[in-house]
């Protein structure tokens, strides 16, 4: 009996002994090892998180959206729904894009916008963005393998259909075809703002343009528009820039500036069309009340003035003292600001009661800013391109 109760007793003691012996301790872990487990954790899960199907499909549907849009030569052309990137080829198509304010879209430019004359100002104040571009072809001839290189998501072009279609297929490019502008009031420049706002998807400043394209040719036309052609003084303009430059023969139809405040301008009388050479004789006949003379053609003017100064000295406006300036606008087709700006001046000149409340220098300012984003006449007159009376005897 006492032995069992020994027995008992051990087991018991054993029992107890066990029990009370604690569990072995858990060091807990630092920081870095937690971060570095967390992390280890995290990578796993990414390795085995996969983008879904549809959100990648999705995000490639929306690279590749297309839209289709009507241009100029009534061809329907399919361009990117948001196009980011151009070049220009040919006359005006860069200098509305300026004027767009959209000289961030174009990735490649023609060689003969380096180094412009001051009476080229979109291309002079542009320089510095020009000038780190890829050239991608020279007044108007494209070079087709730098158009490649640089893969502009549209061309935009003021060649014709033909030429168009010519040059999509050899690039594999949308092009789309610009309206050719040489006339500031011209239709058609409300039409090239609308399709540049279009392609660029910058309506607002389409609108904000052909706005104040408007808004000035409301202005010139009401200033002048009822006044009698018998009360018109006659007036001449020589030294029209067109192929080159010319000398007091030449001079312009449908001259914009004067059609713009319905001026009389003796060359629509003779029914030729745009810039031409016209016979001294004819002028000499006219003897005109007022003569305007483009800065351009002054190097001759005065150089056939050294061997013709009879023929000059004879003609009313050149012994009166009327003689004025006209700021150079047509430089590889129209520089819409400047004939806008000489409008004005030849207004404030032909009509000086109409214009009383112009300052041409200042209507000038406003039209730069406007259409180039920046003043530019202090820059024109350093240039020796200012609006003055001229003395051609200088």
């Amino acid at each position: 009996m006492k032995n069992k109760i020994w027995i008992l007793m051990v087991m018991a003691i054993l029992m107890l002994s066990a029990c009370s012996n604690p569990k072995p301790e858990m060091k807990p872990k630092n920081k870095t090892e937690q971060t570095q487990e967390q992390k280890t954790t995290v990578e796993g899960n990414a390795e085995k998180k996969e983008v879904p199907k549809e959100q990648t499909q999705t995000a490639t549907d929306s690279q590749n959206e297309k839209r289709k849009i009507i241009d100029t030569a009534g061809r329907e052309v399919e361009i990117p729904k948001q196009v980011k990137s151009i070049i220009c080829v040919g006359v005006g198509t860069l200098r509305f894009t300026s004027y767009m304010q959209a000289t961030d879209l174009v990735v490649g430019v023609e060689e003969n916008e380096m180094n412009p004359k001051v009476t080229k100002p979109f291309s002079y104040v542009n320089q510095e963005i020009f000038a780190k571009l890829p050239h991608t072809g020279n007044n108007g001839k494209t070079y087709d393998e730098e158009i490649i290189k640089v893969n502009p998501d549209v061309i935009m072009t003021s060649g014709n259909k033909e030429a168009a279609d010519l040059l999509q297929q050899k690039t594999g490019i949308p092009v789309v075809a610009v309206p050719l502008i040489d006339n500031m009031f011209d239709e058609k420049i409300f039409q090239m703002f609308a399709l540049l706002g279009e392609v660029y998807g910058r309506p607002e400043r389409a609108e904000e343009l052909i706005a104040y394209v408007k808004e000035l040719r409301a202005d010139l036309e009401s200033r002048t528009a009822d006044i009698k052609e018998a009360d018109k003084p006659k007036v001449y303009v020589g030294g029209v820039s067109f192929k080159g430059h010319h000398g007091f023969e030449g001079t312009e139809a449908d001259y914009s500036p004067f059609t713009a405040i319905n001026a009389f301008n003796l060359a629509d009388q003779t029914g030729q069309k745009g810039a031409f050479n016209i016979d001294l004789e004819q002028v000499l006949e006219w003897d005109p009340d007022i003569i305007f003379l483009d800065f351009n053609g002054m190097s001759l003017i005065k150089e056939d003035y050294a061997k013709n100064a009879d023929y000059y000295n004879s003609l009313k406006a050149i012994g009166q003292g009327r003689v004025y300036s006209q700021i150079s606008f047509r430089f590889n087709a129209v520089n819409a600001e400047l004939s806008m700006a000489d409008a004005y001046y030849a207004g404030k000149i032909i009509y000086p009661d109409r214009f009383a409340d112009i300052d041409p220098v200042q209507k000038a300012e406003e039209i730069f800013e406007k259409m180039l984003g920046v003043k530019f006449y202090d820059t024109l007159k350093e240039n020796g391109y200012e609006f003055r009376e001229i003395k051609i005897t200088e």
